[in-house]
């Protein structure tokens, strides 16, 4: 076995497609020390710059001191500390839904959540460019797992035309985390109502940048409805870790008895709620961060003027440079980190082969100088690149 997983390691560095870490050597940043080098960075979800914010360190610092650094059982043993308490509550009525369930990281309340609301005789229909953890979830649920075309509304309602199953879900990505794009919420929803669905709403990359005060793409959409579930993470423009999920008050508490990954694991530690308590406050008074972030965006998507590459039009903060074939991409990744810039190189199978590319994040941590920079390295990197 060790052999064959050698040679298979072997095949991807062949390929182009070996993944390696950095090893960070300060807080996350605009400005960071990665493998002891100093860089500017476009590699981190910390939309807003908060995962630094001294708020939020001296939160955590207050609430360790009061609560420790454990949760020592699960939350239904004696793990569901008054803080995690009062942050999903707080979660519920900044998002608009009336209740909601925290979870360790994203991936567990997608597993979580496909797993126990639907099952064998049920049906998911998923967006062909979901990420990872909600393919993952509809695989492990055992619920007939139909994906459709990237945004494709009319093939999604092809599909709930044909399907005969007792419970239908559409999961779909809010904002698309290797596009930048943002899903047809209202479209979906529209569909629900027509046939009988739920609409569940990963909105990860939403949350916190897009909406009223940052309370996400249903606020961008201005769309509510019992019919809508949706999660998004903690660990990106809340700048600190774990994830939510929020619904109608039947939905969290019928999770509460059902999602595996929420039942059979310890809750994140009592002052990273705390912690994020005090980071969903910056985020509702944080308009001017979020203004600067799409400026940032803004200069990008007008000043970077591209031959042999190109831009997604993306809105977002996610702004995905295509380069194509997979050494390419490392090429481009690799000579920007010579001008002491990191922008990551995303290759199959995160993004369907032939489109390898460049993710880069911008934050509100940013400045014009810093954007700036990275406009001109790309331009020089298309001229010294074969």
């Amino acid at each position: 076995m060790l052999a064959s997983l050698q040679k298979e390691l072997e095949q991807r560095k062949a390929d182009g497609l070996l993944r390696q870490r950095r090893l960070l050597d300060s807080p996350q940043a605009e400005h960071i020390v990665a493998n002891q080098t100093p860089f500017l960075s476009f590699c981190s979800n910390d939309y807003l710059g908060l995962a630094n914010h001294p708020k939020l360190i001296a939160a955590m610092q207050q609430a360790a001191g009061a609560s420790g650094v454990g949760s020592g059982a699960s939350g239904l043993v004696t793990g569901h500390h008054r803080y995690h308490d009062d942050l999903e509550k707080q979660l519920a009525k900044f998002v608009g839904l009336p209740a909601a369930l925290l979870f360790s990281t994203g991936y567990m309340a997608n597993i979580g959540v496909l797993g126990a609301l639907v099952g064998r005789g049920d049906a998911i229909f998923a967006d062909k460019l979901n990420h990872a953890c909600l393919n993952d979830g509809g695989y492990y649920s055992l619920a007939e797992f139909h994906r459709f075309a990237h945004n494709d509304v009319a093939a999604l309602e092809k599909l709930l035309q044909a399907s005969t199953a007792k419970h239908k879900l559409i999961a779909a990505d809010a904002v698309f985390s290797m596009d930048g794009d943002i899903a047809p919420i209202p479209e979906y929803l529209a569909l629900c109502e027509q046939y009988d669905a739920y609409l569940y709403i990963d909105d990860a990359h939403g949350f916190g940048v897009l909406g009223a005060h940052g309370k996400g793409s249903l606020s961008h959409f201005n769309v509510r409805s019992p019919r809508i579930i949706m999660m998004a993470t903690l660990g990106k423009a809340a700048g600190v870790a774990g994830a939510f999920v929020a619904g109608e008050p039947v939905v969290i508490d019928y999770l509460i008895q059902k999602a595996k990954s929420y039942v059979y694991s310890t809750p994140a530690p009592p002052a990273l709620s705390a912690t994020l308590s005090e980071s969903v406050r910056l985020i509702e008074a944080g308009d001017d961060l979020r203004a600067n972030l799409f400026e940032m965006v803004t200069y990008l998507k007008t000043h970077l003027k591209l031959e042999k590459w190109q831009l997604l039009p993306s809105q977002t903060s996610i702004q995905p440079l295509i380069v194509g074939d997979n050494k390419a991409a490392l090429a481009l990744s690799e000579y920007l980190q010579t001008q002491g810039i990191l922008v990551p190189a995303i290759r199959p199978p995160t993004v369907p082969t032939g489109t390898a590319r460049l993710r880069i994040s911008l934050s509100a941590a940013h400045c014009l100088k810093d954007v700036q920079q990275l406009v001109a390295a790309i331009h020089q990197a298309e001229k010294v690149l074969l």
